[in-house]
């Protein structure tokens, strides 16, 4: 069977694949020793339905109206008037020595020529990195593409790219606040990730035209409403670390094959839908298909994963020291079971060879733990 057709039967018949776009794939990177989530991820598995279904319901992704709308208005200001406000806080906020830029809406609602507008992106970029460094222009919307599992995915961001000198810089507009130069750092965290993705996917562009993908910065230019207000400013963010991760789990799905091969026989995550798109496959039914593909969860994953809750479940049903963190996981080495751990901290368990830096390391805790106990009481 091919790979196709085992990652449809996976998905389950007549079921369209759920697309890719920006969040989606930076959310790969979250977790990339998870082959739960990329098995489901390469098959295009509505994995928001797939919670719904197992009774663990998710609502990662969902803004409010008001939310959007706040977002959609900060951005519309940032790129008013050809771009003139993003201009003038590369100057004045950034110290780039832009007199004036070039203005290319490359946008467009027509999805039915999305590989059209892929190539007319690709030529109008190309063209800037052949006319030297002085071109300064700013593209909004272009279209971009990454290759998931071997299917093109194509990305409409809502950004602008940059050519400054030598380099194509990545804009990204966000609606959380920079308060005193400072930002919540989950919120950057998760800006730098989706960037990664316009970056590699850039960088594929430029090469896609025989250009080197290098002339594409690993910095990328951060708007966000600055303190309380809505006027924007702009800081640089290294995404260095984010590409890194993002080839590296890009690469794992491409060998998505050895992935498949390790699932047992039948596997399915099909929902069943009858005519009205309800699923009619039990809950228990396809929790079990779920279990039969090795998860690893950590409490991150609640911010990036749909079927975080679902399997925080079953961690916390299982006793599992994941529940705790990745960090707590670590330090316990090869301890997965919390009772496991109890038993070692407070001596009832003799330790394996393997087990016992990690029965030290317990036992200490323990003893600090009742000490202060016996202080407070």
């Amino acid at each position: 069977m091919s790979t196709q057709l085992r990652l449809d039967a996976l998905r389950g018949s007549g079921v369209i694949a759920k697309p890719h776009n920006a969040r989606t794939i930076a959310a790969l990177t979250r977790n990339p020793g998870c082959t739960r989530r990329a098995v489901m991820d390469a098959a295009g598995v509505d994995k928001d339905k797939t919670a719904a279904a197992t009774g663990h319901p998710a609502s990662i992704g969902k803004l409010s109206p008001l939310a959007v709308a706040r977002g959609q208005g900060f951005e519309a200001r940032v790129k008013s008037q050809g771009g003139a406000e993003l201009l003038r806080l590369l100057r004045e906020n950034l110290g780039l020595p832009i007199p004036q830029a070039h203005y290319l809406d490359l946008g467009g609602d027509d999805d039915s020529v999305i590989g059209g507008r892929y190539l007319r992106s690709r030529s109008a970029l190309a063209a800037s990195a052949d006319s030297g460094p002085d071109a300064g222009t700013l593209f909004d919307h272009p279209m971009l593409r990454l290759q998931i599992a071997g299917v093109w995915v194509y990305l409409e961001p809502d950004m602008v790219a940059f050519r400054l000198e030598d380099k194509f810089y990545i804009i990204e507009i966000k609606s959380f606040a920079i308060v005193d130069g400072v930002a919540d750092p989950g919120d950057v965290t998760r800006a730098a990730i989706q960037s990664s993705v316009y970056v590699l996917a850039l960088r594929n562009l430029l090469a896609d035209a025989g250009h080197d993908p290098n002339l594409v910065a690993d910095q990328v230019i951060l708007v966000c409403p600055k303190d309380f207000s809505n006027q924007p400013t702009a800081h640089f963010v290294d995404v260095r670390k984010q590409l890194t991760v993002l080839r590296r789990q890009l690469a794992r799905m491409a060998d998505i094959d050895r992935l498949l091969d390790s699932l047992p026989d039948g596997v399915t995550f099909d929902l069943a839908p009858d005519a009205h798109g309800l699923p009619t496959r039990s809950a228990a039914d396809l929790a079990h298909a779920l279990r039969s593909v090795e998860a690893r969860y950590a409490p991150e994953c609640l911010s990036a994963c749909e079927l975080a809750l679902f399997c925080r479940h079953d961690a916390h049903d299982a006793h599992s020291t994941a529940a705790l963190g990745r960090t707590v996981r670590e330090e316990l080495g090869g301890v997965d079971c919390t009772s496991t751990a109890v038993a070692l901290g407070t001596g009832t368990l003799v330790p394996t060879d393997d087990l016992v830096q990690a029965a030290e390391t317990l036992r200490a805790a323990h003893a600090l733990r009742t000490a202060i106990l016996g202080q407070l009481a």
